[in-house]
């Protein structure tokens, strides 16, 4: 009686989850990266970064450095544009234009990463790919604190707020807080990317998409269509999909506690 029990508030749980589609419009650019708290757009177009809103429109790129690996704009004041190829970081006000910008080969002690993001209070999230580890990385005394033990496989995804990082690689999927603490760790099961917003994580896989509590996993009844969902944002108010051609706004309506 437990287990029918358990299995029926299991689906209980999923059938709550709901994405409801509030617009759609044409968008044509390389990489959709997200919209800011002050809903400006931002994405990558033939090598440079281009943000529209109210404020106008702007443009940051440096074809020196490689393509762009990603663009983290959790603060609109101080956007954080990574260059796996030349292991860079460039800081952006909120104009794009360049404020500083750390070469990570240049340290005293030399940092290879594959990921970087923002941390807040002087800090970044960042991968050092000859540890496998988790760092986070003070960029005004330049040095590391480890936060995690060493992580077998590949690292796919990343993302994360001032708080915690979550990481995806070919063989699990972890959340690791600011203190070094390992929040949860389960199989990736799969997975290729995962965006997150505060608490809410969604996991994408063969176009459909789950939700991520803790170490539980809630498909969500959704049909995208034939083309690939390319790339996502998970905001306070909106899942945004873009397949290409197409940029989706979504509200997700959340399980009742």
């Amino acid at each position: 009686m437990r287990l029918l029990l358990f299995f029926f508030f299991l689906a209980q749980g999923i059938l709550a989850q709901q994405l409801t589609l509030v617009n759609k419009t044409s968008l044509a650019v390389d990489k959709f990266i997200g919209f800011d708290t002050y809903q400006h757009l931002y994405y990558l177009q033939n090598g440079a970064l281009h943000k529209e809103g109210e404020l106008g429109k702007f443009v940051f790129q440096d074809f020196q450095l490689g393509p762009v690996t990603s663009v983290d704009i959790i603060n609109p004041l101080n956007v954080v544009v990574f260059y796996a190829e030349v292991n860079t970081v460039v800081f952006l006000d909120n104009r794009l234009n360049e404020k500083e910008r750390i070469i990570f080969n240049d340290l005293p002690s030399l940092l290879n990463v594959s990921m970087a993001s923002n941390a807040g209070n002087n800090r970044l999230w960042v991968f050092n790919v000859d540890t496998q580890q988790l760092e986070l990385f003070h960029y005004r005394n330049m040095n590391a604190t480890i936060v995690s033990q060493p992580i077998k496989g590949n690292l796919n995804s990343l993302c994360s707020n001032f708080n915690e990082c979550t990481l995806l690689t070919t063989n699990s999927l972890l959340r690791v807080n600011n203190y070094g603490s390992l929040l949860f760790k389960m199989p990736a099961d799969g997975f290729e990317k995962i965006v997150q917003h505060n608490d809410t994580l969604i996991a994408l896989k063969e176009n459909s998409l789950n939700l991520i509590d803790k170490e539980s996993v809630l498909a969500i009844p959704f049909q995208f269509g034939e083309k690939p969902i390319k790339d996502l944002q998970l905001t306070q108010d909106f899942l945004y999909i873009y397949d290409g051609t197409t940029l989706y706004s979504y509200t997700l309506t959340q399980p009742k506690q």
